[in-house]
């Protein structure tokens, strides 16, 4: 029996949907779902950002200097006006 053929990856994608749904609402009215603070999702969303980019730079692929890691110290609001700019070019 191959690996894909079991547990969830052998349901429809509707039935693992329920299920998912169906322990995730379980876990809130529990009391033990994780809920995330803006400062928790900032943080994540930098990290995965950082990585994502470190590994475009070992690529030798070129990285826009909005996220380098130079740019990790500056304040939120440097970095807000930093994306418009960018975006602006485009």
């Amino acid at each position: 029996m191959a690996k894909e053929d079991r547990g969830f990856a052998s349901m429809d994608r509707g039935k693992q949907k329920e299920i998912a749904s169906r322990g995730g609402k379980a876990a809130h009215q529990k009391g033990t779902a994780h809920e995330w603070t803006s400062e928790e999702a900032r943080q994540a969303g930098r990290k995965g950002g950082m990585a994502s980019h470190r590994r475009k730079q070992e690529a030798g692929e070129p990285v826009s200097e909005v996220a380098t890691e130079q740019n990790d110290t500056a304040p939120a609001a440097d970095h807000a006006v930093s994306i418009a700019a960018v975006d602006e070019t485009r």
